[in-house]
């Protein structure tokens, strides 16, 4: 069983990468990585992470969601964050990274989101 499991859909011109499990150091990083280089070398640009599922983030796993930030916008992309659980949310807050990325609570404002 993987540690992350990652299910792609779309909601409008935006791809929502469902994510489950954790991401960690190793394969879940490894797993977003290349779900998030996929989808840009698609020429699918409007990426929103729901991590509503994801029980588990190391330092391993928040490094990888800043580099596919970074990546993405230096693609002309956005990547914005969906349903952070508060352990997630805490995290984010003490590594300062909370104010990088765009974080939202309900699905359909975040696609709205996306110009």
């Amino acid at each position: 069983m993987a540690q992350l499991s990652i299910k792609q859909r779309q909601a409008g011109d935006v791809t929502v990468l469902d994510l489950s499990g954790k991401i960690t150091i190793g394969e879940g990083s490894v797993q977003l990585r290349e779900a998030v280089r996929g989808l840009l070398d698609d020429g699918k640009k409007k990426i929103l992470l729901n991590l509503g599922d994801v029980n588990y983030v190391d330092s391993s796993g928040i490094g990888e969601l800043v580099s596919s930030y970074t990546t993405t916008n230096n693609q002309g992309g956005q990547l914005k964050l969906l349903n952070l659980t508060k352990k997630i949310q805490d995290l984010l807050m003490i590594t300062k990274l909370l104010t990088v990325f765009e974080t939202h609570d309900h699905e359909e404002t975040a696609v709205e989101s996306f110009k």
